[in-house]
């Protein structure tokens, strides 16, 4: 009986799963369907059919440049982005915790923050020049700001009352600091974490349109030029979508932790 009643639950809950995605699914049916007729219409001979696209994305996969181009831009966006995790979320709790090194710290940041990830590039090519160090940097700059910002102000919004009442059970501050204030601060780390993942997918299609002869970036561009190849810039465009889509959804799951979801609660 009990395993009846879970498998209804499943099948409820799989059901539910379907048709929350059946309107985006018709949206994108409707606009698809859109383009099509657009360029039917206007018999364009430049702009691509989704067919067209279609032809394009298995002509890079049968040629394996595709997955050489996407290989290349993921690596770069893991290494610049566990970098910056490395760096953001140590010396977000310890700006957050120690007032001195908030006070000393936040200005600097708050100017360097607003600074479009794209200035940097002329910089990170003088530093670095012309590789896969300058897109790494540029990615770790993009993405460090938000996570220190975020993990900050998640020790600054925890609850008064948790650390008042580990102070009142005689908690040392090392065990109240890694006992309650990390674990509490940790839905909004996933936040950041979020924030600058998206952030750095766009940094590095950018640096790579100018300054690497490899990924998706540099895809996107040599498509262009070598023979206004729209379809398969077009491609190149969905295909950073998907990705983007799929890696802010693996961030999502994180928040999913039994770990951090407790933050969640109140």
């Amino acid at each position: 009986m009990v395993v009846e009643v879970e498998s209804l639950i499943e099948n409820k809950n799989d059901m539910r799963k379907v048709q929350q995605t059946l309107p985006a699914l018709a949206v994108l049916a409707v606009l698809i369907a859109a383009w099509w007729a657009s360029v039917a219409i206007t018999k364009s001979v430049i702009f691509p059919s989704p067919w067209q696209v279609v032809t394009g994305t298995i002509e890079l996969i049968e040629d394996g440049t595709l997955w050489m181009h996407i290989g290349a831009s993921l690596m770069r966006v893991g290494a610049g982005f566990l970098i910056a995790v490395i760096v953001a979320i140590p010396l977000g709790l310890w700006m957050g915790w120690v007032k001195g090194a908030y006070a000393t710290l936040n200005p600097l940041f708050q100017i360097l923050r607003p600074i479009s990830p794209i200035a940097w590039i002329p910089i990170a090519i003088l530093w670095f020049g012309v590789g896969n160090a300058s897109p790494i940097y540029l990615i770790f700059i993009s993405s460090v700001f938000p996570m220190i910002v975020q993990t900050t102000v998640g020790v600054h919004t925890i609850e008064k009352r948790y650390l008042r009442a580990a102070e009142n059970f005689g908690v040392s501050r090392y065990a109240l600091f890694t006992q309650v204030v990390i674990p509490a601060v940790l839905p909004q780390i996933i936040v950041g974490m979020r924030i600058g993942l998206g952030v750095a997918w766009l940094v590095v299609v950018a640096a790579e349109m100018i300054a690497l002869r490899s990924g998706l970036g540099y895809m996107i561009m040599d498509s262009r030029n070598a023979g206004n190849r729209y379809d398969l810039v077009i491609a190149g465009m969905i295909i950073i979508g998907l990705i983007g889509l799929l890696l802010d959804g693996t961030m999502r799951m994180l928040e999913g932790l039994k770990l951090v979801r407790w933050r969640y609660g109140h």
